[in-house]
C-alpha cells in the first residue's frame, strides 16, 4: 500500500490546519465546548468534523483497491482527487465567507472518490473470489 500511503499522509498535513483553526478560535473567544454562537467557529468544527468522517473511509477504500491489485494509475487518479476535494471542501467551509460552489465541488469530488473506490474493490474481490473457485 505504497500509494496510498503518500495520499493518507498529504491528507494528515491537511488536517493539522483545520485542527488549528479550531482551537485557534476557541482560545481567542475562550469557548471550551460547542460553538458559542460564534458562526466561524460552527463553519470551522465542521470543516474539521466533515473532514475526519470521510477521510478514514475513503482511505480504507483506496488501500483495500490498491492492496487488491487495483491499478497503479487509478489509485493515484482517486487519491490526488480525494485530496483536492477534501482541500476544496475545507476551505470553502473555514473561510470568512462561505464558499459555497467549492463546498460543492469538494463534496461531489469526495463521493466520486468513495463510490470509484468502493467499486474497485468490489471488482477486485469479485475477481478473487472467481480465481479462487
Amino acid at each position: 500500500m505504497t500509494i496510498v500511503t503518500l495520499y493518507a499522509g498529504l491528507l494528515g498535513l491537511l488536517y493539522l490546519p483545520l485542527a488549528a483553526n479550531v482551537i485557534r478560535i476557541r482560545r481567542a473567544d475562550r469557548i471550551s465546548l460547542g460553538d458559542g454562537g460564534n458562526s466561524l467557529l460552527e463553519r470551522r468544527i465542521r470543516a474539521h468534523g466533515n473532514f475526519a468522517e470521510y477521510v478514514p473511509i475513503t482511505l480504507i477504500l483506496i488501500a483495500l483497491a490498491e492492496a487488491g491489485g487495483g491499478a497503479a494509475a487509478l489509485i493515484h487518479g482517486l487519491g490526488i482527487v480525494f485530496v483536492i476535494g477534501r482541500a476544496m471542501h475545507a476551505f470553502a467551509l473555514s473561510s470568512l465567507t462561505l464558499r459555497l460552489k467549492a463546498r460543492v465541488g469538494g463534496m461531489i469530488l469526495t463521493l466520486t472518490v468513495i463510490g470509484i473506490a468502493a467499486a474497485t474493490c468490489i471488482s477486485v474481490a469479485v475477481q478473487a473470489i472467481a480465481q479462487t473457485s
